[in-house]
């Protein structure tokens, strides 16, 4: 099975690919050169610069620390773990809205308030022990607070991508090798660029990725931002997004109806 890259490896690749050096990087990122030539050399990188680095390279910074390694912090998870399937049913059904109605539902996410959480996020355990790049694209979709039902529901709605539920778990599991077309998929959900997370997974793109859909630019955006929901707001934005539904009809350019 494809491994990825060490860290140090994907940092120096990234580097290249935008034609970064490390004086540069660390500029960004209020960090010292000579902190960002150890991680590239295979020094393992602590919480802080992680934390740094993030918005420097334009990634989330959960995402950072999934292909980092480090285990992630907390702070960084989603809310309310109990919130999962009232999120996915309202991604489910922006999806089948026009994109003005998809844009009111993400305004609505960010306006509301945001809660304390009331307890510990804990994604279900991917039975991968090399944590290969199958487990670490799984994770990162986990930390959206979805399961493998939620994975394979949303992945259909948006991309040619069309895998029964428990695929997502062999996938996480390693017993699937990634191809480009996953990859490029999965990047489309995540909000990330195929190519460099194809890089960053040891996957070799045969073709140049073609861009996302609109509606999977939106999903991503809809995934990221409802992790700060509790259970209760999700249902909220859910029953908000089924009467958007409702009212507009069932379907929106063709994508079929969900559950």
């Amino acid at each position: 099975m494809t491994q990825p890259p060490g860290f140090g490896a994907m940092l120096a690749w990234l580097l290249g690919h935008r034609g970064l050096d490390a004086e540069a990087l660390a500029d960004r990122a209020g960090a010292a050169a000579d902190e960002i030539r150890e991680v590239v050399a295979g020094e393992t990188p602590g919480e802080g610069l992680l934390r740094r680095l993030a918005p420097a390279l334009g990634f989330h910074a959960l995402d950072l620390f999934i292909l980092a390694g480090p285990a992630v912090p907390e702070d960084l998870a989603p809310l309310d773990a109990t919130a999962a399937r009232s999120v996915r049913d309202a991604v489910l059904d922006a999806l089948r809205l026009p994109a003005a109605g998809r844009q009111e539902l993400l305004r609505l996410i960010r306006s509301l308030p945001q809660q304390e959480r009331s307890s510990a996020f804990a994604p279900k355990r991917l039975a991968d022990p090399a944590d290969g790049p199958g487990a670490r694209l799984v994770r990162m979709l986990q930390y959206r607070n979805l399961d493998w039902s939620g994975m394979a529901y949303i992945l259909a709605l948006v991309t040619p991508t069309y895998l029964s539920t428990v695929t997502y778990g062999v996938i996480g599991a390693g017993r699937v090798e990634l191809t480009p077309r996953l990859v490029t998929d999965f990047a489309a959900l995540l909000g990330m660029d195929a190519r460099e997370l194809a890089a960053l997974t040891g996957v070799a793109l045969t073709e140049a990725p073609q861009p996302p859909a609109p509606e999977a630019v939106d999903a991503a955006e809809l995934l990221w931002e409802a992790r700060r929901l509790s259970a209760a707001q999700a249902r909220q934005v859910s029953e908000l997004a089924r009467s958007m539904r409702e009212e507009s009809g069932a379907g929106h350019r063709g994508i079929p109806s969900g559950p």
